[in-house]
Parts: C-alpha cells; structure tokens; sequence
C-alpha cells in the first residue's frame, strides 16, 4: 500500500488565500458603504403616466402641490428629506396612512384617483426586499 504524500501549503496556496480575502473585503466594503446612484427624485404620477419630476436636493424649502386626478384631491408635501400626503378626499385614506417616504424606491399610491409618487436615484441603504 502506498503512503499518502504530506500536504503542506506552499507560497502559491498563501496568495490564492490572500487573493480571495481581499476580493471579500473588497465586496462587502462595496455593500456596506453608501454609494448613492444621483439625487433623489420624486416622480408623480396621474393615471399611470408620469406627470412631474422634482429632484429633492434641489427643494430650499418644504412645497406643498395639489394633485386633481379621477375626481378626487390631493394633496403632497415634498422637502429635501421625502415626500409626505398630508391629505387627500379619497374614500379609504391609504395615500395618506402611508406616512413619510425618505429612501430610493418607496412609494405612495392613492388607488381611487390613480396617483402613485415614487422615490428614485439616491443611496439605498436598505434591504432590497423583506419577505415575511
């Protein structure tokens, strides 16, 4: 029967493993860090067409806008952080319970008058989906 070689790690075996740590940290530095992908932009839709664009960086003070679609009223609150519905006459008031939206990806839909305002661009720093 044949003796089993010794392995023992040689300098080739050191770089691969130095190789392969440097590439993780290289990709978790790459997820962790904040690399955000331009301003954030709230897009305003009525009727499933964009309707405006307002890039929030630009915002120097909190405007308040009036949106009339499918025979109801709302109304949106957009400043530097978010965007906001502080009211609307639709009959369940979802848009509004909805709260504050502030991240890249969020969004508040009034279903009864067909308005959805969406946050784009920005850093996402959060989890890309939860499930549960």
């Amino acid at each position: 029967m044949r003796r089993s070689p010794e392995l023992r790690p040689n300098l080739w075996d050191g770089l691969v493993g130095l190789a392969v740590l440097l590439a993780a940290v290289a990709l978790g530095l790459r997820l962790w860090l904040p690399g955000g992908s331009g301003a954030l932009t709230a897009v305003i839709r009525a009727e499933g067409q964009p309707d405006e664009r307002v890039a929030l960086s630009a915002l120097t003070e909190p405007q308040e806008r009036t949106i009339t679609a499918g025979g109801y009223t709302l109304h949106l609150l957009l400043d530097r952080e978010g965007a906001e519905m502080t009211a609307s006459d639709c009959p369940t008031q979802d848009c509004v319970h909805t709260g504050r939206i502030t991240r890249s990806g969020q969004s508040i839909v009034c279903l009864p008058a067909r308005v959805s305002v969406t946050l784009e661009g920005g850093a996402q720093d959060g989890p890309d989906v939860v499930i549960g």
